[in-house]
């Protein structure tokens, strides 16, 4: 099993390698500032090709190398179909004070050119990549199109959250198209998963819905509001 994390040049974004063993492929998850040029040596040194690029959700520190990569392997892209909007034009959404810090580490001569092989995915969708089978959950909240990508490798189940959750805290809901009451609910949907669950989070460290589930104040804020969303 393959799951290898590389932190992106700006901003801290983890950007995942991922696939089986039984498969000479695997996919990129979430590529940021730098990755294209680190994975040739990335993929000769675990002997893999690329399958496909997965991308958590549109904002640019998650998807800045994604036109790189799906045209220099030749794959295509995944995203959520209200995400799709930012892979066209991804400066706007990300607001006025984030913005203007994308812009002060982003190359003088730096153009932005959108992927042409885009699939969009949606909720309850199953993607066949790498020797794995990745479900989509559709998790708003952070962005509009924010989704998580569910897979098991040998005997452990993983859940790629991308910005909707970190350890001890949540990705911010104050940029274009945020909303932390559709956080609250994308947190919900966590608290039914077993503690076992290992979350790979977009930024920082990693961890599990155990974890999280009574120390994270948003989760506790979730789990409180659960019955009430229910009613």
């Amino acid at each position: 099993m393959l799951i290898r994390s590389v932190v992106a040049d700006a901003f801290e974004t983890t950007c995942r390698l991922v696939g089986s063993d039984r498969s000479a492929s695997c996919v990129v998850v979430d590529p940021g500032m730098g990755i294209a040029e680190r994975l040739p040596g990335i993929l000769d040194a675990h002997r893999r090709a690329v399958a496909g690029v997965l991308l958590t959700h549109g904002h640019l520190d998650h998807t800045y190398a994604v036109t790189d990569i799906c045209n220099a392997y030749d794959v295509p892209c995944y995203v959520h179909r209200a995400d799709r909007p930012m892979l066209d034009d991804p400066m706007p959404w990300l607001g006025s004070e984030f913005g203007p810090q994308f812009e002060s580490v982003l190359p003088e001569d730096w153009q932005w050119h959108p992927p042409t092989n885009v699939v969009e995915v949606a909720e309850g969708d199953k993607l066949a990549l790498a020797g794995l089978r990745f479900s989509v959950h559709h998790t708003p909240g952070h962005t509009p199109g924010s989704v998580m990508y569910g897979f098991t490798g040998e005997g452990v189940s993983y859940r790629l959250v991308g910005d909707v959750l970190y350890a001890g805290t949540i990705g911010r809901t104050d940029m274009p198209g945020g909303d932390r009451a559709q956080t609250l609910h994308s947190l919900r949907l966590l608290l039914a998963e077993p503690d076992e669950l290992v979350l790979l989070t977009g930024h920082f460290a990693d961890t599990t819905v155990g974890a999280e589930r009574d120390t994270n104040p948003f989760m506790v804020q979730a789990r409180a509001a659960e019955p009430a969303a229910r009613e």
